[in-house]
């Protein structure tokens, strides 16, 4: 089943932020890629994409977030006039595709602009739109791509400042060790470790990790798209905990029901350690490669010393 971040969205709204993107293109486009101030305007559907486009453009970027509230739920989040003229003023914008943030392309459309740079994550690394799992940035391999799509991207934006881009670009590289390394880490010293989840929020990660994800994909997709699970999934979801045949319970901090609340009681009943995931970085304190490593350490804290960490 697909997934929607709009679906609360109405027509109506999509089609007024259209006609103010229509409104604000022509008054808020630069005529160049690079703005009178001698920065990039750019634009980060998450806050995540955002961070890292800040990395690689460093002092000749301004990049803007359209989500980074880690308490708002972004499956029923529904875009603004404010982030219409962002869109519409920015050279460079990055997107995650599959279906997560379809209300940018909309927007996008409304306001064409040949000179604009997007980087749909999606099409970067080249995954289908039957992809089941839209959270790419928990995928070892997603920001690497990505990060050398914005390098790209500046460079063609301000071909003088290319050599500063690709320097930013080795930096950033490096500094995913860390994280790559923990993941590593955790493999080797707790093969095949039985998990569960909410939804598959950080399934990536945990499957470059080496765990074992007992919770039924249907009821990660059921909950993840705003369905009720089958009754059958929720009493194996509960008997993982009943009958303590997971190490740690992943929590989605961002998305929280009755039904995922009362997985969460239910796991800490049981004396089973909770880690909080999220959709968007949380902030302050944290860039994309801290965030990553601190959802590795937490793991591995609750499988080796049974601690939970359910917020960072």
């Amino acid at each position: 089943m697909p997934f929607q971040l709009l679906r609360g969205c109405g027509r109506a709204k999509v089609v007024a932020l259209c006609l103010a993107v229509t409104m604000l293109g022509c008054a808020c486009s630069s005529a160049s890629g690079v703005q009178s101030s001698g920065v990039i305007a750019a634009v980060g559907a998450e806050n995540e994409y955002a961070n890292v486009i800040g990395q690689i453009g460093g002092r000749y970027v301004e990049v803007t977030a359209v989500l980074s509230n880690p308490n708002t739920d972004p499956h029923s989040f529904e875009a603004s006039p404010s982030v219409a003229a962002e869109l519409s003023a920015a050279q460079l914008i990055v997107q995650n595709g599959v279906g997560y943030d379809t209300f940018m392309s909309t927007i996008e459309a409304a306001s064409p602009n040949p000179k604009r740079k997007v980087i749909d994550v999606q099409k970067t690394l080249g995954l289908p739109d039957s992809t089941p799992n839209p959270h790419l940035w928990y995928n070892p391999d997603t920001m690497p791509a990505v990060a050398k799509a914005i390098t790209r991207d500046l460079s063609g934006l301000d071909p003088a400042r290319a050599p500063y881009f690709r320097a930013n670009l080795a930096n950033f590289d490096r500094s995913l060790k860390p994280w790559l390394q923990a993941i590593a880490r955790f493999k080797a010293a707790h093969p095949h470790t039985p998990v569960a989840s909410t939804e598959p929020v950080a399934d990536y990660m945990l499957e470059a990790a080496g765990t074992d994800n007992a919770t039924p994909w249907a009821l990660q997709a059921d909950i993840m798209n705003g369905v009720d699970p089958a009754p059958e999934d929720i009493t194996l979801q509960d008997s993982l905990f009943t009958g303590h045949k997971v190490k740690v319970f992943l929590y989605n901090e961002q998305v929280a029901d009755s039904i995922t609340q009362s997985f969460l009681e239910l796991a800490k009943k049981n004396g089973i350690p909770v880690v909080g995931v999220y959709e968007t970085m949380p902030t302050p304190g944290y860039d994309y490669q801290t965030w990553m490593l601190a959802e590795v350490r937490a793991l591995a804290r609750a499988v080796a010393n049974k601690v939970s960490t359910e917020q960072l």
